[in-house]
C-alpha cells in the first residue's frame, strides 16, 4: 500500500467515519453536543408585547411634551407585575404601573421608565417624554412561530440551550459523546506508579497516555484508558479486549516495521481492515488506519511529538465527525516566518511554532526550538503547526507559509494540509 499525502490520508479516514446515531437527551445533558435535527419554534417570542423597563405603560399622545417644569399627570388604573396579565385597556389620561417582562395593556404604546416619574396615590407625574413609543418588546420580535431557531449540525453552547429552553425543547435530538479508547505498548513504558524505575532510567514514563487523555477530553470525547501493553501478542490482545464498547480506538507505538512492532500483526489476526499504512509527513510518517469490526482504529507513532501532531491532524477530525460536526478540520492561516528554515527529507513538515499577531493584522511565526519528534517541550511551547510543503527544503525569513492554530475555533470541511 503506497504512502499517502496527509490530505489523502485524512480524506480516507473521514470517509470511513460516520456520525454516531443521534438520541434525545435532557436539555441539561446536551451542552457541547451537536444537534442532529433542525429545530423550529412552536411559538412567538416574546409571546406578547411586554415591557422592557420597570415604569408606567401609557399612550405616547398623553406624555409628549412632558418636562420637569411641566409634567404630564396620568391616573394609574392598575399594577401589572411580571407573570400577570392586564385587565384594563388604557384610555386617554391613564397609565398602568408595570414591571420588566409584564404584558403591555391594550392601548399602550409607551413605557416611561420609573426614574422619569413621581407617583402619589393613584396618580403619576411624567417628568420627561424621552420614552415616548419606546421600551417595548414586540410580540415575535425575537422568534416567530415556524422560524428555524437552530439548524442541524450546530454545537449546543449555553446560548443555544437557553434558546431551546425558551421554545420548550426539553429533549433535543443530538449525537452522543464518543467514547475513545487509547492504549500504548512497549516493555520500556511504565506508568507513574513506577516512579523509582522511571527516575533511575530503567523505564520511560507513559507521557503519551496523559497527552492522549488530555487531547481526547479537550476534543469533547470520553477517554477510555486501556493501559500499556507489553511487547507480546498475548498482552496486546488482552489490552485490545479492553476497548470493547468504544467508538474509536487509538494506539501509540508498535505500528512501524521493527521486529517488536506487533500491533499491526495482532490487528490482522483480529480481522482489521487496513486502509492507511504510512503518510508522507514528518513527524508522524508511520501512521496507520483501519476498521476493527466496523470500528475505526488509528495507530499513531510512539514518539511524543508525533503522537500529538497526528492526533491533531487525524484523530481530532475523526472525533468531530463522530460527534456530527460537518466541519471537522481546523483551517489554516497565512503566517510570515520570522526566521529561516532548513529541512532534510522531501516530506511535508509540520513544525511546532509560536504565532503572534502583528498590529497591521498579519501574523508572524517563530519555531519553538529543536524540532525532534521526541522533544515534547516543543509542543508545550507551541500554539501552532507551521506547514512546510515537501518541495520547500529551505524557507527564508519573511516568506509566507500556512499554519494551523492549535486553539482556532474556526473549522473547514476538507483537510487544508
Amino acid at each position: 500500500m503506497p504512502a499517502l499525502t496527509p490530505a489523502q490520508a485524512a480524506r480516507v479516514i473521514l470517509d470511513h467515519v460516520t456520525p454516531l446515531p443521534p438520541a434525545r437527551v435532557p436539555l441539561r445533558e446536551a451542552l457541547g453536543r451537536v444537534l442532529a435535527e433542525t429545530v423550529t419554534s412552536p411559538i412567538d417570542l416574546p409571546a406578547w408585547d411586554n415591557s422592557a423597563m420597570d415604569g408606567y405603560a401609557a399612550r405616547a399622545a398623553d406624555v409628549r411634551g412632558a418636562t420637569r417644569a411641566a409634567p404630564r399627570t396620568l391616573r394609574v388604573v392598575e399594577t401589572v407585575p411580571a407573570g400577570r396579565f392586564p385587565s384594563r385597556t388604557l384610555s386617554a389620561g391613564e397609565a398602568t404601573r408595570i414591571f420588566t417582562g409584564a404584558p403591555l395593556p391594550a392601548g399602550a404604546d409607551t413605557v416611561i421608565r420609573q426614574e422619569d416619574t413621581t407617583a402619589a396615590g393613584d396618580t403619576v407625574h411624567v417628568l420627561d417624554d424621552r420614552d415616548a413609543q419606546r421600551n417595548l418588546r414586540k410580540k415575535g420580535e425575537d422568534i416567530r412561530a415556524g422560524d428555524v431557531v437552530l439548524a442541524a449540525g450546530g454545537e449546543l453552547g449555553p446560548a443555544q440551550l437557553g434558546a431551546l429552553a425558551s421554545i420548550v425543547c426539553a429533549e433535543p435530538l443530538v449525537h452522543p459523546t464518543p467514547r475513545v479508547a487509547f492504549l500504548g505498548s512497549g516493555d520500556e513504558i511504565a506508568d507513574l506508579d513506577q516512579r523509582d524505575e522511571i527516575l533511575s532510567g530503567r523505564k520511560i514514563a507513559t507521557s503519551n497516555s496523559y497527552t492522549l487523555f488530555g487531547m481526547i477530553t479537550a476534543a469533547g470525547a470520553v477517554p477510555v484508558d486501556a493501559g500499556v501493553a507489553r511487547d507480546t501478542k498475548e498482552s496486546l490482545r488482552e489490552h485490545f479486549s479492553r476497548t470493547a464498547g468504544a467508538d474509536l480506538i487509538v494506539t501509540t507505538a508498535g505500528v512501524s516495521v521493527g521486529e517488536h512492532d506487533l500491533v499491526r500483526e495482532v490487528l490482522a489476526e483480529l480481522g482489521c481492515e487496513l486502509h492507511v499504512e504510512r503518510v508522507q509527513m514528518r513527524p508522524g510518517a508511520p501512521l496507520a488506519f483501519g476498521l476493527i469490526g466496523g470500528r475505526p482504529w488509528l495507530g499513531l507513532p510512539g514518539n511524543p511529538v508525533s503522537t500529538m501532531v497526528t492526533f491533531e491532524l487525524f484523530v481530532r477530525p475523526a472525533i468531530r465527525r463522530l460527534q456530527g460536526h460537518a466541519l471537522p478540520f481546523r483551517r489554516t492561516v497565512a503566517v510570515t516566518m520570522a526566521e529561516p528554515i532548513t529541512l532534510g527529507p522531501k516530506l511535508r513538515h509540520f513544525l511546532r511554532a509560536v504565532v503572534s499577531d502583528a498590529s497591521d493584522g498579519t501574523r508572524s511565526a517563530r519555531l519553538t526550538g529543536p524540532q525532534g519528534s521526541g522533544i515534547l517541550t516543543s509542543m508545550v511551547r507551541a500554539n501552532a503547526l507551521v506547514i512546510v510543503p515537501e518541495d520547500r527544503p529551505t524557507v527564508a525569513a519573511g516568506e509566507t507559509l500556512a499554519a494551523i492554530l492549535l486553539d482556532d475555533p474556526q473549522h473547514v470541511a476538507a483537510a487544508p494540509y
